[in-house]
């Protein structure tokens, strides 16, 4: 969250809200703001972190879940940027082809671009976002743009990675601001709790798998039955007296 509060100049922190009547909260929030687009952190069990991102006041409104994520702090790498530079913003092919990801390409440019004119923004690019669908997910990047030579127009650019990274993995969009009628329902998600679940089910499965083998190798070894030795009876059920020979005789050497 802090590390989006860098990247975006205008953006407005508010405080901890109740999980009461969210949207009416935000809309309230919104009102007394002046501030027409909503990012709205939503952290469930510690581990769990899902971000709205919406439209104020009429939608539409996307919900992510925000996976694999790496802090600017955590990553150091060597890129850097002047706070409050305007970024350029770069979409994947993808978010051209299909309606729905047309949607949340809309949504993305009105809530990481910096509005023209607006105080805290520096008149220049100097970095920019990339927003790529692999996975049926969008991977955010954040790169310095660095100029090889003096003269920028005629000079070779690259690109060198500032951070965060982060993963958003669409769940559903809505017509409204938080609410409304469902514009598109991803498929292909898979809720945490679900995940975490069918992992442990996995575990106990491959557990008494292991388990089982090991007592059908027991039993096997029990029945297991080894050929007669012609050996194992010679001793059994003859008694000789001391110093009698095995053919009954006495030796004529033996002393009582």
């Amino acid at each position: 969250m802090l590390d989006l509060i860098n990247l975006l100049p205008h953006c407005k922190k508010e405080n901890k809200i109740e999980k009461v009547e969210i949207k009416e909260q935000v809309n309230e929030l919104c009102t007394l703001t002046s501030c027409n687009n909503v990012l709205y952190f939503e952290c469930r069990k510690k581990r769990d972190l899902y971000l709205w991102m919406s439209k104020f006041p009429n939608g539409p409104s996307t919900k992510f879940h925000v996976e694999n994520i790496h802090t600017t702090e955590e990553l150091r790498m060597t890129g850097n940027c002047i706070k409050g530079s305007r970024p350029l913003l770069s979409f994947d092919g993808v978010f051209d082809e299909n309606p729905h990801y047309k949607v949340l390409k809309e949504i993305l440019i009105q809530t990481f671009g910096t509005p023209n004119m607006h105080p805290k923004q520096k008149p220049f690019y100097d970095h920019v976002f990339a927003f790529n669908v692999a996975d049926n997910r969008i991977w955010f990047r954040n790169y310095q743009i660095v100029y090889a030579d003096e003269d920028k127009e005629l000079g070779q650019t690259e690109l060198i990675e500032i951070g965060p990274r982060f993963v958003l993995n669409p769940i559903k969009t809505f017509e409204g601001c938080m609410a409304g009628t469902i514009l598109y329902s991803n498929e292909f998600y898979v809720s945490p709790n679900k995940a975490r679940r069918d992992l442990k089910l996995k575990r106990a499965l491959e557990r008494a798998n292991k388990v089982g083998k090991k007592r059908s190798k027991k039993e096997e070894q029990r029945n297991i039955s080894l050929p007669a030795d012609e050996v194992d009876g010679i001793f059994e059920g003859e008694d000789y007296e001391d110093g009698a020979d095995l053919d009954g005789s006495f030796d004529d050497d033996y002393d009582e």
